[in-house]
């Protein structure tokens, strides 16, 4: 009798996931929408954090920290792509040393302690007397320590950024198992919820935060982002005794193993070439391309690796590195995506901050504010695209999730680089505005051009992340090893740390190659000397060649199973 008790429970089990106490995990009573639902409000929290800090910061380091609009916009690309790009060694450490669990707690601890040490940084200069005014054309030079704390701090986010977020998500998709046809939909439909509830938590923080931090005080600005991830970790524990927590096949780790492929390889190339080095010499062959002897060559140079006992790999390791190598264009075609993702919150923000923001009598909407519009749109969306738009097309197409993960990254591509367009069409009117009314050399007068101009290229900007975002998520988690998620989830984000490392390098080679011996660059201080507008026509024809390329590899993908096709 108590076998068969048991029977259901074993048959339901899963052999690669256990409890929080390392049993057998029962499907009926573990993972699925209610563990999902922890770990996106995870999300919630933590992207209320991020944005809190990194939505205004454009604001903060030319005002308070005085620095000039292309320093502060490197500024802030620089400090982004490293949040971006440590994803990459957070990833390292869970998927080889403590797990995603481990990780994602160890790294909220870390997380609170940046932003505790950001909101004292920003305490200091006022207990100490100084006070910079945000609006003042004047150099300002705030006290050293602060300084440093504050950079020490915001540094220190971007590594606790770097253990969160691969982790996150793929954590929370471990929640639902692939195999089972109800939660492959369900885990299809995970990532357009997680990142509504993104979007949400990052509307919320836009729109107070920043208010409060132009209009009070930047320490509760920071302060509050504090809280935020004292809730996250609070939720995140919460949830500990639902999850589905994956375990290994293997007894050697992933990078070990794909490494040890890349290794094999390189033996194999360096026997291959000796040895035909020593065909060459011995035959004589004249390496005329059109000859048999280049097609010998080409052949053997070519032919499959005959591996031996030595090389430690086997056939299912061999496609596990494969499967990552598939990636590679596709990964670096996107990078011109995250280029232009970076504008949001640096250039886009500073147009603003020079146009008419009342709202009503004596009010004025902060500038990072206008910033919500991309998650409103993103939140009015993705319902419908996940309720209507998937369900429709899945009636056509037969897949899954209605059109392909390349495909929906497509459609954002285009919709990016549309917005570029509408953003230097924009440009080019408010510079016109400003000439107008005589306002090109009063950079701190307020250009009779309501901000609502601004609305259309952020709007775009949600139209484009609701495929191209999601998309990438749900592709770099869906096409590497399993035992890789939290790495492919690390290359999804590390597109925005080398599209902001990018575009930092590119406003720093801008500047040099424009500005200096009287000459106004296109990224002057004096917004209205300076053009926005040919940058924005130059990342729209950067968005053009890599959309081009992006196409083009992605016409010769081979999906890693058919069930994702």
């Amino acid at each position: 009798m108590a076998e068969d008790a048991e029977t259901p429970i074993l048959v339901n089990a899963f052999d690669d996931a256990v409890d929080y106490k390392g049993r057998r995990v029962p499907r009926s009573s573990s993972g699925g929408w209610r563990s999902a639902v922890f770990i996106i409000g995870v999300e919630v929290a933590e992207r209320f954090a991020y944005y809190g800090i990194s939505s205004n910061l454009v604001s903060y380091l030319s005002g308070p920290l005085g620095q000039s609009t292309a320093a502060a916009a490197a500024n802030v690309n620089a400090w982004g792509g490293a949040a971006a790009m440590l994803p990459l060694l957070g990833a390292f450490v869970a998927d080889s040393f403590l797990g995603r669990y481990r990780t994602i707690a160890v790294a909220s601890l870390l997380y609170i302690l940046a932003l505790g040490l950001l909101t004292l940084s920003a305490v200091l200069p006022s207990l100490g007397g100084f006070d910079c005014k945000y609006n003042s054309i004047t150099s300002c030079s705030p006290p050293r320590l602060p300084v440093i704390l504050f950079f020490f701090s915001l540094y220190l986010v971007a590594v606790a950024e770097g253990g969160h977020k691969p982790c996150t998500q793929a954590f929370g998709a471990d929640q639902f198992d692939s195999q089972d046809p109800e939660e492959c939909k369900g885990k299809s439909s995970f990532f357009n919820w997680w990142y509504f509830g993104a979007s949400a938590g990052v509307s919320v923080a836009i729109l107070i935060v920043s208010y409060i931090q132009d209009n009070l005080s930047w320490a509760l600005g920071f302060g509050i982002p504090c809280i935020a991830m004292v809730v996250a970790l609070v939720v995140f524990l919460l949830g500990t005794t639902t999850y589905r927590y994956s375990i290994g096949q293997n007894e050697k780790g992933p990078f070990l193993r794909i490494g040890g492929v890349f290794v094999a390889a390189f033996r194999n190339w360096r026997r291959t070439s000796s040895t035909i080095a020593t065909e060459v010499e011995t035959r004589g062959f004249l390496l005329d391309q059109s000859s048999e002897q280049f097609r010998f060559l080409n052949k053997a140079l070519l032919a499959p690796s005959n591996l031996k006992e030595d090389d430690c790999v086997c056939i299912a390791d061999v496609e596990e590195a494969k499967a990552v190598l598939r990636l590679v264009p596709i990964w670096v075609t996107c990078f011109i995506y995250g280029m232009v993702f970076a504008q949001s919150s640096t250039f886009f923000t500073k147009q603003g901050a020079t146009m008419d923001r009342t709202i009503f009598s004596g009010s004025r909407i902060p500038a990072a504010s206008l910033q919500c519009f991309i998650y409103f749109t993103l939140i009015i969306i993705l319902p419908i695209y996940d309720r209507i738009f998937v369900p429709l097309a899945r009636a056509f197409t037969r897949i899954p999730s209605g059109i392909t993960m390349l495909q929906r990254i497509g459609v954002g591509f285009f919709f990016h680089a549309l917005s570029m367009v509408v953003a230097a069409l924009v440009e080019l009117k408010r510079l016109k505005t400003a000439q107008k009314y005589n306002l090109v050399d009063m950079p701190s007068a307020m250009i009779p051009m309501s901000v609502w101009w601004l609305l259309p290229q952020y709007i775009l900007f949600g139209i484009a992340d609701v495929f191209t975002l999601v998309g990438m998520q749900e592709f770099f988690y869906d096409q590497v090893p399993t035992e890789l998620r939290s790495i492919g989830l690390a290359l999804y984000f590390s597109v925005f740390g080398f599209g902001n490392f990018l575009s930092s390098f590119l406003i720093s080679v801008i500047e040099k190659a424009t500005g200096g011996e009287g000459r106004e660059s296109w990224f002057s201080s004096n917004l209205n000397r300076a053009h926005l507008d040919y940058f924005y026509w130059l990342l729209f024809g950067l968005s053009s060649v890599g959309f081009a390329a992006y196409l083009h590899f992605a016409s010769f993908y081979v999906y890693k199973r058919r069930g994702t096709l």
